[in-house]
């Protein structure tokens, strides 16, 4: 009796299980996914698409904004990481998932003015209808990802933070992003895959 009691309970333990969503799945991509394309509005007006770097040997994916205090304090590394990397074939793509009716800040008339000020030398890109942050699996602002161009296609290679110092550059010890480009650059392994992003929440 005993033993198909434990039976009942390993099966029904086993069962329920099964029916458990895959969380980590359920957040977004995951190291080693391949990322689908995107077709969204750059400040300009213009459409911008990953297919569209026909020589870009990944991307620098970014989901900031104008009004988040951590996002604001990252835009001159940002600009920096485009400056450095977007000649060696890794470009900055940036993108704005935020709710503009929720932050009126993050409109896309206030886009333009931002990227117009700072002299963004990157794609300003708005996420309308909030479509693409989610299959990123994107929480904060900023909220990073490098991406690999492969012959599978763009494949996850980085994902979180930019470096350990949001409150002073001068300060940083580790820069995630930076090593992660740098690795692909030379054909190596990514030392540190994933980091937790630091940043204000998404808002919806």
């Amino acid at each position: 009796m005993k033993t198909i009691v434990l039976f009942s309970i390993i099966m029904l333990s086993f069962l329920t299980d099964l029916k458990k969503p895959q969380l980590n799945k359920d957040l977004g991509y995951q190291i080693g996914d391949v990322v689908s394309d995107f077709k969204l509005k750059n400040v300009d007006g213009k459409f911008v698409s990953l297919s569209d770097y026909k020589n870009a040997k990944g991307f620098i994916i970014t989901f900031t904004c104008n009004t988040c205090p951590f996002a604001v304090a990252y835009e001159d590394r940002i600009i920096e990481l485009d400056k450095k990397y977007a000649s060696k074939g890794f470009p900055v793509i940036a993108i704005n998932p935020n709710n503009p009716n929720v932050k009126p800040g993050d409109s896309y008339k206030e886009m333009q003015k931002r990227a117009n000020e700072k002299g963004f030398t990157f794609p300003y890109l708005v996420d309308e209808g909030q479509q693409v942050y989610p299959k990123y699996g994107a929480t904060k602002t900023p909220h990073m990802f490098v991406v690999q161009k492969t012959e599978q296609g763009n494949v996850l290679k980085y994902m979180g933070t930019i470096d350990d110092n949001y409150k002073d550059a001068k300060s940083v010890k580790t820069k995630y992003v930076e090593n992660a480009v740098d690795a692909l650059l030379k054909g190596e392994e990514i030392k540190q895959t994933e980091t937790k992003a630091i940043g204000c929440s998404i808002k919806v």
